[in-house]
């Protein structure tokens, strides 16, 4: 099963998200997040979070209680967390996460960190950028001269293949910290593929159009 997460922070315009929303077979919203589902006209399954972040709590009126998971502000997780968690005690092994873009620097990596653990999202989609969790294979498409950047995810070190990219992958083994910034989509068609561990691709989406 797939589920999309909203989070706080900004999304992707509604053209570029939407249909990860559409597609979910559960939709959740943390906190703020239900603005961003809102202005997607998206209903949530369900809403977790502490709702601090909410400028209107009374928007949760509009909703089901049983459909509202509240949770105390001093808590253990983050309103993230506790959204995916949902999302996973539903039966979802596909989380996409939309928003998180702009605000604190710490709540960015606290996103960020979420793809260092087991059961990681598969993406993160704000703003201004896509975060892609690569663990077998992608392909991009119609995309020649578009600027990526990879970094390696999880705790063990990651070898890859690479196909139609500037500077290859082949035979380079990466270990945790180590970055692979600016690469460049040489070819209409580009492929990398996992040998071990996985990867977090970074692609803007102003590199493109899309």
């Amino acid at each position: 099963m797939t589920g999309c997460l909203f989070t706080g922070g900004l999304g992707p315009a509604k053209a570029r998200g939407l249909g990860y929303a559409q597609e979910a077979d559960v939709v959740a919203a943390a906190d703020s997040g239900l603005l961003l589902a809102r202005e997607y006209a998206i209903s949530p399954d369900y809403i977790v979070g502490d709702m601090d972040s909410l400028p209107e709590p009374k928007v949760l009126d509009e909703y089901e209680a049983s459909r509202v998971f509240r949770y105390p502000r001093e808590k253990d997780f983050t309103d993230t967390e506790l959204g995916i968690q949902l999302l996973r005690e539903k039966g979802c092994d596909t989380i996409v996460i939309l928003g998180g873009g702009g605000g604190r620097m710490d709540h960015y990596l606290a996103l960020y960190s979420l793809f260092h653990r087991e059961n990681p999202p598969s993406a993160w989609l704000t703003d201004q950028d896509r975060i892609i969790h690569i663990n077998s294979c992608y392909t991009l498409e119609g995309n020649a001269g578009e600027k990526i950047s990879l970094f390696p995810a999880g705790k063990v070190p990651v070898r890859m293949r690479s196909r139609g990219l500037k500077w290859p992958l082949d035979k380079l083994v990466w270990q945790i910290g180590d970055i692979g910034i600016s690469n460049i989509v040489a070819d209409n068609v580009a492929m990398i593929e996992i040998v071990s561990g996985a990867l977090l691709l970074m692609r803007s989406w102003g590199n493109n159009g899309e």
